[in-house]
């Protein structure tokens, strides 16, 4: 159903905010052959322009996946070799419990979260929840080893590998590698787009939507589709008004999330395209959370119609990200299917 090789390599890479280079060269090196042009912005944004076949006005699509993942970065290091760090992006301190990470230094080190044990807290400390302050990365080496490789300001990027659990992918970073991944594969299947598009794989999302800014900027966009995964709480004790989006039940279409109200345009050509094809689709609103839609929304000289394609996700933000594959074939579908068919949508206001 999905090319589940290629989307292991693209979970596993990693790319801190800011730190994105390993996932950067490796996009580069697969979208080269899938585009007309390419090229890398002083931010670090790879933008692939794959020309439309229809276009005399010279209409620019440009579509945001961004390439980066929740990390860390180095702070300290004590006087017994362990470090102490900051977060790149949101964490929920608990998740880090019992976690294995890498510290990408001179050369890659595994690190473990530690944390004071059960056994020696004090019983007020066990009713406690957890704060980052509390954990600290041991390497299992002395202060002095541990500076042969590793310094402030080293990115931290945890260790876990994808594996396939029923219909689904699971991994840490499927936020938001699945979308690198879907819009590479589309980009592969795409033959006639009727505008041109701006494949754009951003950098710096977790920490503020700052390299689609850059890149809406400069690209200017007619229309915008950002794709980001969403909330699927579709778990154990869930109302049927908090579950957001539910796995196995499609690509979802954003209304909204706490960054962008969606043009209302974009969302009735999407839901229309996906009728239209027999794409199976949800509705998203995600009252809190942020995506690139912003900044590909609102940072060309005259705005963008603009909307997203999300990615149903459980356990978003711990290393046990899952989706669904079918949603994930549905998300390619739907994009290529837009990127086909814009020029056929009445965009009056």
């Amino acid at each position: 159903m999905i090319n589940v090789n290629l989307l292991k390599q693209i979970c596993e890479l990693p790319g801190a905010p800011g730190f994105e280079k390993k996932i950067r060269d490796f996009v580069v090196r697969e979208v080269r052959d899938l585009v007309d042009e390419i090229s890398v912005d002083n931010l670090g944004n790879v933008i692939a322009i794959k020309r439309g076949k229809r276009n005399p006005e010279n209409k620019r699509v440009m579509v945001a996946a961004h390439m980066d993942e929740i990390g860390f970065i180095v702070t300290h290091i004590d006087e017994n070799g362990f470090l102490r760090f900051h977060p790149l992006g949101g964490f929920d301190p608990k998740t880090l419990t019992a976690q294995r990470v890498i510290i990408h230094g001179k050369k890659d080190l595994i690190g473990v979260m530690g944390s004071k044990p059960i056994h020696v807290m004090t019983q007020e400390e066990k009713t406690k929840l957890p704060k980052l302050t509390d954990y600290f990365i041991d390497l299992g080496m002395d202060k002095s080893e541990v500076e042969q490789w590793v310094q402030v300001g080293d990115p931290v990027t945890r260790e876990r590998e994808l594996v396939e659990m029923g219909n689904c992918v699971n991994c840490k970073s499927i936020d938001n590698r699945i979308a690198v991944f879907i819009l590479l594969e589309t980009l592969r299947e795409l033959k006639s787009p009727a505008f041109d598009v701006y494949a754009t794989f951003t950098v710096q999302e977790e920490v503020g939507i700052r390299g689609a800014q850059v890149s809406a900027h400069q690209i200017d966009p007619d229309f915008g589709i950002a794709l980001d995964t969403t909330i699927a709480f579709d778990l154990p004790g869930a109302a049927a008004h908090e579950k957001i989006t539910e796995l196995g039940k499609g690509t979802a279409i954003k209304i909204m999330d706490s960054s962008a109200i969606c043009d209302y345009r974009m969302v009735n050509f999407m839901k229309e395209t996906a009728s239209k094809n027999n794409i199976t689709y949800q509705t998203e609103i995600l009252t809190a959370g942020g995506t690139d839609t912003a900044g590909v929304q609102r940072m060309g000289k005259q705005g963008a119609i603009a909307g997203a394609i999300s990615i149903p996700t459980r356990h978003l933000h711990q290393v046990i990200e899952m989706a669904n594959k079918a949603d994930v074939a549905a998300s390619i579908q739907l994009l290529k299917a837009c990127l086909e068919e814009i020029d056929a949508f009445d965009w009056k206001p």
